[in-house]
């Protein structure tokens, strides 16, 4: 199990991500397309006077039941030790322990 005080600071980046999504978003479709490299420069300052904690590069991937920040299967957003422990206790049907 993580650390609560890790999968706050986690939820705090998610809610700024998505305070910021918008004027992110603007700011760089205004870089792309503007031809003059000083208003390329002006609003590449404003696009860095954001918060950095406001790119979505920053978040992190975690368990949606532990908390755990690595090894994550992306489409149920589970750790890999979740549904393992899931088909021994037979939650999972039609999952059967393999022996070899």
């Amino acid at each position: 199990m993580a650390k609560k005080s890790l999968i706050e600071k986690e939820k705090k980046k998610k809610k700024l991500v998505k305070k910021y999504e918008v004027i992110r978003q603007s700011l760089k479709k205004r870089i792309k397309s503007s031809l003059p490299i000083q208003d390329k420069l002006t609003t590449s300052k404003r696009l860095q006077s954001l918060p950095r904690n406001s790119a979505p590069v920053r978040l992190r991937s975690r368990c949606s039941l532990t908390g755990r920040p690595r090894s994550n299967y992306r489409d149920f957003r589970l750790s890999r030790h979740v549904p393992r422990e899931m088909a021994h206790t037979c939650v999972l049907p039609g999952v059967s322990k393999s022996s070899w």
